[in-house]
Formats: structure tokens, C-alpha cells, sequence
């Protein structure tokens, strides 16, 4: 091989790996992550949450809602006695409710009108399928125990909630939506300063007679524009060409946006503070990304992660943003699954918006 041309080979691999940050993230962080995901990630369908709306007298539908608890499937949900079932689906406190006869299982059967109602929210249409099908081998298993027959004298009526088709369109959909919008504003932001050193304007910009505050501002302000009109597309291309409704009020829909672009504006920002260039800018945008949308519920449930990666997932505020959208849009928007979503991502926008600030003031200093 040409001499020059292994001294230029040479020189490009120095050069790149000069930078202890840049060794970090080519062999590093590879690594970790194949280790986190290996063990967080799981399509198994576990820890759906149930709410039993079992008498204290209907001992028959007690030890099937057992049977479901000691399957390793659910897990249960407290309520109060009294509450509407539909509510604890709409407010995302349960994935299904077991409702049986008002006159008791055992006695209902005894007449011939054995039949037990389970309320499943098919918003993510998997879990839904899932739901249906442990359902129906719990009962037939149970059933088949107690009488000797292959077939149980229980049915059950299965009524889907909010995806009646269970399409996975409908679930899918306000994800990727909410994926688009968070790697255009992180990616844009977080090349946008390294961009200005790299042109050499960047002492242009520090020289106007701005404040601090005034500069970042000038900077963070059009991605949030952009990314509000990114997020108004998707939103469209998503009615439009997949037919997924907006059932809630769009005010919710704006408020809900406009708080998660400024939060992923606030971490591009960040991550543009902490590069030096637009190499490394874009790779730290993906190192953000990438664990941001495995961990955020778009493609594997949250709950059937360990535990320590759960309180991971709950400082990913893509993941917010995915159980707002899918609220608004599948479900009506729920005030409280709203709020509390929400108030969690105020409070990540203004610490991330508070670091971003101060890492800028290192930076013109």
C-alpha cells in the first residue's frame, strides 16, 4: 500500500481519537449500552395492571381474580370501592378491569349466564392482544381444574377500549410522532453553536450588544418555532394518512407540545454547550436520543423493565410526551394523566433550560 496514503489513514484515525470524549463514545458507550438494553428490553407483555371489581361475598369470582394475580401476567390495582372502571383506564391507572355478574359468579353460572366482562385498553394494541389471550388461558385453565372439562362454562366478554380494531397504527403512530419532533429539535440545537465556531461567526455573535440571556434566546427561540411546526405536521401527516383521531381538546394537544420542544430544545442546547464541534454534537444528540427512545415506551413497555431502569425512564421526558400524546389523541385527554405529565416536563424543561444557561455563560466566558 502506498506509503502516503497509510500516513494519511494514520492521521485521520489520530485525529479523531485525540479526544477523550470522541474514545469515549466510539468504544464506551457502545458497550453500556448494549449491556443496559440487553437486560432492560422486553417484548414479553408483564405487570399489566388490573383492577378486580370483586364483591366480598362472590368467592368464585375471587379466586379467578387470584388465579389472574398468581399467573405472574398482572399485578393489582387499589381503588376505592365505588369508582367508575372506565375511569381508572381513561386515567391510565389500570391496562384492564374484571368485572363479574352483579349477582355473583357462582350464582350466574349456576343459571346458564356465567359470563365475566373484562374492560381492556386497547391504546397499545399489543398489550391489548395479550390481555385478551392470558385472560382466556387463565380462566380455561382454572375452569378445567374445578370441573374436569376441556372447555370452561365461563365466558368472557372482552370489550376494547379506545382501539376497538386494535390497529397498531393507532399506537404506534403518536410515538413516531413524538420521536420525529424530538430528533429534529435536539439534533438542530445541539449542532447550532458548534456551527457558529466552526464558521468562526460565533465571536461575531458575543460582540452585539446582547445580554447573556438575550443571545441564547436569539438561539434556542427559532428551533422552538420549528419544532411547534414540525410538531403541527406530524400531527396532520398522522390524521391524514393514517387516520389516527385527536379525540381531546387541542388546547391540551398545544400546551403539551410547546412544553416538550422547549425541553428538547433545552437539551440540545445543552449538548451543543458541552461540544466542540459538529461531530461531536451530533454524536452526543444520538447518545441522548437513542437510550431517550428505547426507554421512552414507543416499542417496549415500560413496566417490563427492572426496576432501576424504570426510575431511568422516568427522567426521559420523550417518554411523557408519548403517554400525553397517546392520551390526547386515543383516549380524550384525561386531566390528571395531563397535568401530572405536564408539571414533569415543566420541571425538566427548566432544568435543562437552567444548566443549558449556565453551561452558556461558560462558554462566552
Amino acid at each position: 500500500m502506498n506509503s502516503t496514503l497509510i500516513a494519511f489513514i494514520r492521521k485521520e484515525l489520530v485525529q479523531t481519537l485525540r479526544d477523550k470524549k470522541m474514545r469515549a463514545l466510539v468504544f464506551v458507550v457502545p458497550v453500556v449500552q448494549m449491556a443496559v438494553f440487553g437486560l432492560a428490553l422486553s417484548t414479553e407483555i408483564r405487570n399489566i395492571k388490573l383492577a378486580s371489581f370483586v364483591p366480598p361475598g362472590d368467592y368464585a369470582a375471587g379466586r379467578l381474580s387470584e388465579k389472574f394475580m398468581a399467573s405472574g401476567w398482572f399485578k393489582p390495582v387499589s381503588f376505592v370501592r365505588g369508582e367508575d372502571p372506565y375511569e381508572l383506564i381513561a386515567s391510565g391507572r389500570a391496562d384492564a378491569v374484571l368485572i363479574p355478574p352483579p349477582e355473583g359468579l357462582e350464582r350466574a353460572g349456576e343459571r346458564g349466564r356465567g359470563g365475566i366482562q373484562l374492560l381492556v385498553d386497547a391504546s397499545n394494541a399489543t398489550k391489548a392482544r395479550a390481555v385478551e389471550n392470558y385472560a382466556k388461558i387463565i380462566t380455561a385453565a382454572a375452569y378445567s381444574e374445578k370441573g374436569g372439562a376441556a372447555a370452561p362454562p365461563l365466558k368472557i366478554s372482552v370489550r376494547v377500549l379506545y382501539n376497538p380494531a386494535m390497529e397498531s397504527a393507532m399506537f404506534l403512530v403518536p410515538g413516531v410522532m413524538s420521536m420525529i419532533v424530538c430528533l429534529i429539535t435536539i439534533i438542530l440545537t445541539a449542532m447550532s453553536l458548534t456551527r457558529e465556531r466552526e464558521m468562526g461567526t460565533f465571536e461575531t455573535i458575543i460582540s452585539a450588544p446582547l445580554e447573556d440571556g438575550e443571545i441564547l434566546l436569539g438561539k434556542t427561540i427559532p428551533y422552538i418555532i420549528l419544532g411547534l411546526v414540525e410538531t403541527g405536521l406530524v400531527i396532520t401527516a398522522g390524521f391524514l394518512l393514517f387516520g389516527v383521531p385527536v379525540r381531546g381538546p387541542l388546547w391540551q394537544l398545544a400546551l403539551s407540545s410547546l412544553i416538550f420542544v422547549i425541553t428538547t430544545v433545552s437539551v440540545g442546547t445543552l449538548i451543543s454547550t458541552i461540544s466542540r464541534n459538529q461531530q461531536q454534537a451530533m454524536l452526543g444528540g444520538f447518545l441522548f436520543l437513542f437510550p431517550s427512545v428505547l426507554m421512552s415506551g414507543i416499542m417496549f413497555p415500560v413496566e417490563n423493565m427492572p426496576g432501576v431502569f424504570i426510575a431511568a425512564a422516568y427522567l426521559d421526558p420523550l417518554m411523557y410526551f408519548v403517554r400525553l400524546l397517546r392520551n390526547i389523541m386515543l383516549k380524550g385527554g384525561n386531566t390528571a394523566v395531563f397535568w401530572q405529565n405536564t408539571g414533569v416536563m415543566a420541571l425538566m424543561a427548566a432544568a435543562a433550560g437552567g444548566l443549558a444557561f449556565k453551561r452558556f455563560r461558560q462558554t462566552l466566558n
